[in-house]
């Protein structure tokens, strides 16, 4: 298999540091969230994983809509990626997801439909199938 893209970020202090990709793009302060004790001054990991989780997804949505011959505007489907993390029964740190998925334009069937497509085909779905529990929500408008 060879890789069709590939990106570098250096991540320095942990939860309370810096990250930083190879083309300087990204550059941000991470903070731990209010929520678990932190300042919430910055973003988290949890944060950036969800929003790349959204975008992946929704790119992916609209991959499997034009291979069913089907044309949706960049407003016509949102994605809602939420991340949680919690514990497991032996203590250790696991993550949730949660995508709320809203197409326009088309039935239920035909959404829920794109959505499953969509799920077997983006990479974040992929990477976390079978360790993390997601769960999809679909509706139209």
């Amino acid at each position: 298999m060879s890789t069709l893209y590939s990106t570098k970020v250096t991540a320095t202090g942990g939860r309370h540091g810096q990250i930083r990709s190879e083309d300087g793009l990204l550059d941000m302060k991470l903070a731990l969230p209010r929520q678990l004790g932190g300042k919430g001054d910055a973003t988290n990991p949890e944060t950036l994983f969800a929003g790349g989780y959204a975008a992946c997804f929704e790119n992916a949505i609209l991959h499997v809509s034009r291979d069913a011959g089907l044309r949706f505007a960049d407003k016509d489907v949102e994605v809602i990626a939420e991340i949680g993390l919690s514990r497991n029964d032996s203590g250790s740190f696991v993550l949730s997801a949660a995508l709320a998925v809203t197409v326009t334009g088309v039935d239920q069937k035909k959404a829920a439909e794109l959505v499953e497509a969509a799920d077997k085909i983006c990479p974040y779905s992929n990477a976390i199938r079978g360790n993390v529990a997601v769960e999809i929500n679909v509706s139209v408008r």
